[in-house]
């Protein structure tokens, strides 16, 4: 007879594989068993990986977060470490693909963050959030904000922060086309701009390709 999934194990039994893992592998193992149950209650667990000196745990930890989504919001800021810059970038990615609006203030810091790895995460899920969770009388000055937080990332002087931001423009310009005709076309013309004068190919291309985007929908 086969052996039943760990991720049938009490979260406390699989908690405790966590905590026993003495290997980098063990403890991968350990931490995409306890993701997989997708339990509330390992969330404070799974928060507490992102600050542990392993990326695949902390991959495995976030995926694990974005499966249980909105109930690990709370727990992510409350918990958000302002000095280690590796487990901060991990729950802003977190944040980031959850989408919910709670996390706009610490996505908007976020994209100013010291840390390039903070930045980018933050850039990518500015534009993304759920925004019909926000209340109407609210959406219009919070989608402008993240418009402004958005246009002066693509300034920034690495890269990859800028590639992000304009993923965020593109989905930023689909979701308030209908709302903010003025800032959809300041979107449109940031992003012409950058096709043409970026000194980044891949950002160039990809800037491009947002027009494109934007234009389908």
């Amino acid at each position: 007879m086969s052996q039943l999934p760990s991720i049938t194990r009490p979260v406390k039994e699989l908690i405790d594989a966590v905590d026993r893992a003495d290997s980098a592998d063990l403890l991968l193992d350990a931490v995409r068993d306890l993701a997989a149950a997708r339990d509330e209650t390992a969330v404070p667990k799974l928060i507490e990986i992102l600050g542990y000196n392993n990326p695949g745990a902390a991959v495995a930890a976030v995926e694990g977060l974005l499966d249980i989504g909105r109930p690990a919001v709370v727990p992510l800021l409350e918990q958000l470490d302002g000095y280690n810059y590796g487990a901060r970038a991990w729950a802003i990615r977190a944040l980031a693909g959850i989408g919910d609006p709670r996390g706009l203030k610490e996505l908007i810091t976020g994209a100013g963050d010291f840390a390039l790895s903070v930045r980018r995460a933050a850039a990518r899920g500015l534009g993304s959030l759920r925004w019909e969770e926000v209340e109407p009388d609210l959406r219009g000055s919070a989608q402008l904000e993240v418009l402004d937080t958005l246009l002066r990332t693509t300034e920034d002087p690495e890269w990859v922060v800028r590639y992000a931001a304009v993923v965020g423009l593109q989905d930023l310009a689909i979701a308030i086309a209908p709302l903010h005709l003025e800032g959809f076309q300041a979107i449109q013309t940031r992003l012409q701009s950058l096709a043409e004068e970026d000194d980044t190919p891949a950002v160039g291309a990809r800037a491009v390709l947002a027009c494109t985007r934007i234009n389908e929908n």
